[in-house]
């Protein structure tokens, strides 16, 4: 007697429109999805940037403690060239360092307070490619800059130097809307004119520009939406007022205090 040798049961393969659905699901949810990680991705490297300042604010105190009270400040600005960025001692920075590679603003942190964690002057959601390694590696041989304004004894003129009425941690005064001066370091977020592409100043900013971190002298760093533009310095059209503008925004962080 033959045995009749068992088959296994038949399995019916995924039709064409039943595949076509499987995957139109997997893009519905990855679509969903997505902007969400975004979000979430966004937001912790704004923590990150929130850390940044945080240490930048430790430093500045440590230096205060031990300079008589006063916040980073100087050297004094070189005569006035092209290519110089800074131009008036005391006036808002977002320079480490000066052409003759003196460091100035928050480069003066560099020695000692931060130079353990040199990085922490460069934002975690640059909008721009940065290489912070290439800028900290110009401190001590040409100009260099980092990722955040200094309110650099709050100056923002380009040709009358600032008093040093504003360098005393404890005692900052008041700024020009005769409110107390509260904001020292932020996101920067500048917009270059075209025509400043001759002196190889370019557009450089942050979050997108929707958001800007903001270190105050009390120490502590908070973000702030930035939806009316208020901390986003434009020298479209106003090349000579940038400056200024750089300090308007420290002085609107003075309103927006939190």
């Amino acid at each position: 007697m033959t045995r009749r040798r068992s088959h296994p049961p038949f399995r019916r393969a995924f039709t064409l429109v039943e595949l076509l659905v499987v995957i139109g699901i997997i893009a519905l949810l990855v679509a969903i999805l997505l902007p969400t990680l975004a979000k979430a991705r966004s937001a912790s490297k704004r923590s990150v940037c929130l850390s940044n300042l945080h240490q930048i604010g430790l430093a500045i105190h440590a230096y205060a403690n031990e300079n008589r009270s006063c916040i980073p400040y100087g050297p004094k600005a070189p005569p006035p060239t092209a290519t110089n960025f800074y131009p008036v001692t005391g006036t808002v920075t977002s320079l480490i360092s000066l052409e003759n590679g003196d460091p100035v603003g928050l480069g003066l942190l560099l020695n000692q307070y931060l130079s353990k964690t040199p990085r922490v002057l460069f934002c975690a959601e640059p909008d721009q490619d940065v290489n912070a390694d290439e800028e900290l590696a110009n401190v001590g041989k040409a100009q260099a800059q980092c990722d955040y304004f200094y309110r650099h004894g709050s100056g923002g003129s380009l040709l009358a130097p600032p008093t040093t009425d504003h360098i005393k941690l404890g005692a900052l005064g008041n700024n020009n809307d005769g409110l107390p001066i509260r904001a020292l370091v932020m996101d920067a977020n500048f917009i270059a004119s075209p025509g400043l592409a001759v002196f190889h100043v370019f557009t450089r900013t942050n979050h997108k520009q929707r958001w800007v971190n903001i270190l105050f002298a009390d120490g502590h760093a908070d973000g702030i939406a930035n939806d009316s533009g208020d901390y986003t310095v434009n020298s479209v059209g106003a090349i000579y007022d940038s400056f200024g503008r750089m300090l308007k925004a420290f002085e609107n962080a003075d309103r927006d205090f939190k």
